[in-house]
């Protein structure tokens, strides 16, 4: 690497080669099976072939097996609770949950003063930005959320540069700071946990500041984040990502919406395959900034679309179970809808075949409930994810 890549880049992982990358991962995966007392696999495609854990699975360990459910945690500082309740581990050795290489792509680090507003109470939020503002070198601002005419004041006295929080709150901050007559000096913002309208950043960028936003979770740290290219979000280093069917672990083709399961390469904390509930999808190419992993199009919804008809639970993995049990079917979404005062199901098919009797039995076994079955050409379903959809309205 070359020393203005040195500037450009948090290190020389983000610009290696596919080969590369697929080589050290493997190396780093099997050293993570092995740490779950799980085989060792050939290869990365074997990964699919894992079992999934989903936070339901993890919160049952974790009260079986407390904290952490018998997963095999070392160099443990912090344990902090989500809602569930369900608990993670934290470390405080460099850069421990990968922020670091988010908040370097945003232009933070030495000389910057970073106005944390990520909560630290009980959950981990607060500390994971923290922990990645050490590996830049960055000072912090130890905020936390709320109390917004001490964070102006704050961010006034000790000239905050950068910001770190959800989306929305730096707004509250700076029309605060503006009702006030303070100016601040903040001219960065790392964000996370909430939706990043264009319209909020472009509020950002006239007022001077570049927004960029990252996607990480509490169990696994940063999964992906923007660059300044803001084409997609780069999939971090240190953790490998599938996007598999809802309600399933199987992958599902490039560019198709899709669950989240990622595969943690931290040592302290071996997750494989875990299934973090949102939706996203595969980007093809790599992003113009010259980093050369794989990009994902950010947060596209969840994928947990249980949904209650007929007084029946209907779940991803039944409409899952009904695809699996015909091989001329491609996909299939199950659709909520009212007739009158009373719930109704339509079942979407797609596939070469044209009777839709053919598929009346698996659909009462499988979902235990009768429905109209429409065939579809292949194709023809959105590309958003769902399998299950209501669009009942109840006002």
């Amino acid at each position: 690497m070359m020393k203005d890549d040195k500037l450009r880049y948090f290190d020389d992982l983000e610009t290696r080669s596919a080969d590369q990358r697929a080589a050290e991962h493997l190396l780093a995966l099997n050293g993570q099976l092995q740490r779950n007392g799980m085989a060792a696999v050939a290869d990365l495609s074997a990964l699919a072939g894992l079992p999934v854990l989903r936070k339901s699975d993890l919160s049952a360990r974790q009260m079986a097996n407390p904290p952490f459910g018998g997963l095999p945690v070392r160099n443990l500082s912090h344990v902090f609770q989500s809602p569930g309740p369900i608990y993670e581990p934290g470390g405080n050795s460099l850069d421990w949950w990968r922020m670091g290489r988010f908040l370097h792509a945003c232009g933070i680090g030495k000389g910057d003063i970073v106005q944390n507003c990520f909560g630290y109470h009980l959950t981990p939020a607060g500390m994971i930005f923290e922990n990645g503002a050490r590996a830049v070198g960055a000072v912090v601002l130890p905020a936390g959320t709320g109390q917004t005419d001490l964070q102006v004041r704050a961010a006034a006295d000790i000239g905050t540069t950068a910001y770190a929080g959800t989306p929305d709150y730096l707004k509250v901050i700076l029309d605060r700071a503006e009702e006030m007559g303070v100016a601040l000096k903040i001219s960065r913002a790392a964000v996370g946990g909430g939706a990043l309208f264009p319209s909020l950043r472009r509020d950002y960028a006239d007022r001077g500041i570049s927004c960029l936003q990252c996607y990480a979770t509490a169990d696994l740290g940063n999964i992906a984040y923007e660059s300044p290219a803001m084409e997609g979000m780069i999939v971090d280093e240190g953790v490998i990502v599938e996007i598999v069917r809802p309600g399933t672990g199987d992958p599902v083709p490039d560019g198709e919406v899709g669950e989240v399961v990622v595969t943690t390469l931290n040592p302290d904390y071996p997750l494989i395959r875990f299934a973090t509930g949102d939706l996203s999808a595969l980007m093809p190419g790599a992003s113009p900034c010259g980093r050369t992993n794989t990009r994902i199009r950010g947060w596209l919804g969840r994928a947990d679309q249980t949904t209650k008809i007929k007084g029946m639970f209907v779940r991803p993995e039944q409409v899952a179970d009904l695809v699996a049990r015909h091989a001329e079917v491609a996909r299939a979404r199950v659709i909520a809808t009212r007739e009158g005062e009373m719930d109704a199901m339509t079942v979407m098919i797609e596939t070469s075949g044209e009777d839709s009797r053919a598929y009346e039995k698996s659909v009462m076994d499988v979902l235990k409930l009768r429905g109209r079955i429409e065939i579809v050409a292949k194709g023809s379903l959105p590309n958003d994810g769902k399998v299950i959809e209501d669009r009942r309205v109840y006002d």
